[in-house]
């Protein structure tokens, strides 16, 4: 409601105290009565406003002080006092509330700027393909977070990346952003599928110019993904998986989960291992429906612990567009989680297009 309207409970209070105070004996007094004014006051109205508010208490019970001939009393003094104490404080406490709020406010026009530059949504066309993309956080008021896609144009066709850094906070921006911008810059310049990947590894070379205590936390972080190229002229998609729930692919009314005969480990952990990234190819034919998810949308559960069936209510969309099969998706998990996910997911879906 706005804060003009609200206004007027303040002033009813103040008039009706010194209206009551008017008409009872002048032994009761009931000007202490009035710091509930700029106390409300300050709940919802600017500094400015509230201090209004405030004066107009103090001066009514002045007002209240003179009528009662009882002004230079020891009570009406120290109730006066109080008034003027309280006033004060409320007021400070409006100055520190409106500052912290556009303080919020900043931060979250940064984070939508971030949002925007870092995760786009995905084009609507790309060659014979039909696009969408949708990201849901996990906190109302999160903009960013671990859960990463994007879709590049080559000269031959299209190849999309959809991932999750698993490490926390800050860390997990810094990784997705930097997975992002090698992905964007590498999918152009390289030839095959597995080199791709590889370079995106290769990303994930930080920690030599960090300190001890950055590089134990950038050590304990990594990021499943799945990488995919889908080319304009042969009706198939190729995948790499680096520890990545496997897309589903919807067709005619089913859905065939697309498992990675040689899944690689997740991005990230090279170290650890010597990761050999092999493609596995899938037919991919007009009206077929890609479906890339994280694993914020299979393992988001209800109150009974049930996690969300996704390959279940995927099947019963099969004959949407991208869009509108996105839209149904996140529909139904918002109401499987009763309105709040445990974690962020991202999804994107493609259908290839019929040719003219």
């Amino acid at each position: 409601m706005d804060s003009r309207k609200l206004v007027g409970v303040p002033l009813i209070l103040i008039a009706l105290i010194v209206l009551t105070d008017l008409v009872t004996p002048p032994n009761v007094h009931l000007g202490p009565l009035l710091v509930v004014a700029p106390a409300i006051t300050a709940s919802f109205a600017s500094p400015r406003l509230t201090a209004a508010i405030g004066a107009l208490a103090i001066a009514a019970e002045v007002l209240v002080g003179i009528h009662d001939k009882a002004f230079e009393s020891l009570n009406v003094q120290v109730g006066l006092g109080g008034l003027v104490v309280v006033s004060a404080l409320v007021v400070l406490f409006a100055v520190v509330r409106d500052r912290q709020r556009r303080e919020l406010t900043q931060v979250r026009s940064v984070a939508a700027v971030v949002q925007t530059a870092l995760l786009r949504p995905v084009p609507e066309r790309l060659g014979p393909l039909h696009l969408a993309s949708a990201y849901l956080a996990a906190e109302a008021e999160a903009q960013i977070g671990g859960d990463i896609y994007a879709a590049v144009r080559t000269p031959h066709g299209t190849r999309l990346i959809i991932g999750d850094a698993r490490g926390k906070g800050l860390p997990a921006i810094s990784e997705a952003a930097t997975l992002l911008g090698a992905f964007r810059e590498a999918a152009r310049r390289s030839t095959e599928l597995p080199d791709l990947v590889a370079d995106l590894e290769d990303s994930f070379d930080l920690t030599q110019s960090q300190s001890e205590a950055a590089e134990q936390v950038y050590a304990e972080s990594f990021v499943t993904a799945a990488v995919i190229e889908i080319p304009d002229e042969r009706p198939v998609l190729s995948i790499v998986s680096c520890g990545h729930p496997p897309p589903l692919l919807l067709r005619q009314g089913g859905v065939i989960s697309l498992e990675a005969s040689r899944p690689a480990p997740p991005l990230g952990l090279a170290a650890l291992c010597d990761p050999r990234y092999v493609p596995t190819d899938f037919p991919f034919e007009q009206d077929d429906l890609l479906l890339l998810y994280t694993d914020g949308v299979i393992e988001a559960r209800d109150t009974t612990g049930a996690f969300f069936p996704l390959e279940q209510k995927a099947a019963c969309w099969t004959g949407e567009q991208p869009a509108g099969l996105l839209k149904r998706i996140c529909d139904d998990l918002l109401e499987h989680v009763g309105g709040r996910l445990g974690d962020d997911a991202a999804l994107i879906a493609i259908r290839r297009i019929p040719e003219a």
